[in-house]
């Protein structure tokens, strides 16, 4: 037992740097009174150039390190649509929500902070090895998760979706610097050339403001939510993203035979203002989901350590 709470602390200890960074930015925010132009003008910076240039120098050793496994992407979407499913059940049973303010509910289950948090985490407590994995569950991420919401949204609105639709997805997809970035390194990565050291030390140097600015940049975001508005549905969401998601994933890696390192791998708000449905809940939710992933995070880290041996 005393062991178990020593590796429970240890866990804890290794992420609680990350959320200290993000409590810095929402004291900015809150107690310095920064106004909305510098956080968004952070969150410019850090999407379109220092995550993005992070990315791009991982994936440029991408063809020289171990293959991705494939069923990463069945384990992680494959819970996603599942949850995906339970969440519009929950949605009309539990709240009588309708198909819009449901779909957002849903995706608001499986549409976890990937870039603001998950690649900070992945990154501390899983190493270097990791980004690959969460490079490919980030490339299919927005283009699957957000066509599932909109096939939803669009099925309940009209009865039916067209391919146009589905194409401005991909469109907006693909033009996301996180996922050029991604995409032009693994491209890059694949002539088996060395980067040029004016090229490299710059974008190394990008690269590794990143991970800190992103996650002073999600406290200054969070600062702008209030827990007030939307409490029940808020909360639910957060239940179903920290604890429901992540078990189902998990069940099916085992069941599809992955292996630790990936097992281990595997921003609703945006997707609410966009369908005008459920706003405030979906802030709640993203700000409580980052409040409780302090604690949770450590613990899921630590019973999979446990199960796999690590």
């Amino acid at each position: 037992m005393l062991a178990l709470g020593s590796s429970l602390w240890h866990q804890i200890m290794i992420a609680m740097p990350l959320f200290v960074l993000i409590g810095l930015g929402w004291l900015l925010v809150r107690w310095r009174k920064w106004p909305d132009s510098i956080t968004e003008a952070i969150n410019r910076l850090v999407f379109r150039v220092a995550l993005p240039a992070m990315l791009f120098r991982l994936m440029c050793n991408f063809s020289s390190g171990p293959p991705v496994d494939a069923r990463l992407l069945l384990a992680f979407f494959g819970g996603c649509l599942l949850v995906f499913i339970l969440g519009r059940v929950i949605a009309a049973r539990i709240f009588h929500l309708d198909g819009v303010a449901g779909s957002v509910f849903a995706l608001g289950g499986i549409f976890s902070n990937n870039v603001l948090l998950g690649l900070p985490i992945a990154r501390v407590m899983l190493g270097d090895a990791a980004i690959p994995s969460v490079a490919l569950v980030l490339v299919f991420n927005g283009l699957l998760l957000w066509t599932l919401a909109t096939v939803s949204v669009e099925w309940f609105k009209h009865g039916s979706f067209s391919m146009k639709g589905f194409g401005n997805t991909a469109k907006s997809v693909l033009r996301n610097p996180l996922i050029i970035g991604i995409l032009s390194g693994t491209l890059y990565s694949l002539t088996g050339l060395p980067l040029p050291p004016m090229i490299d030390e710059p974008v190394t140097l990008l690269g590794q403001i990143a991970v800190p600015l992103a996650l002073v940049a999600l406290g200054m975001s969070l600062a702008r939510y209030r827990i007030r508005e939307g409490l029940a549905v808020g909360g639910a969401l957060s239940l179903i993203k920290l604890i429901v998601h992540p078990l189902v994933v998990w069940a099916l890696a085992w069941l599809l035979g992955l292996p630790p390192p990936e097992s281990k791998v595997v921003n609703v708000y945006l997707m609410s203002q966009q369908f005008n449905a459920l706003t405030g809940p979906a802030a709640t939710g993203m700000l409580l989901t980052t409040l409780f992933s302090a604690i949770s995070t450590p613990i899921l880290m630590l019973t999979m350590n446990q199960v796999y041996g690590g």
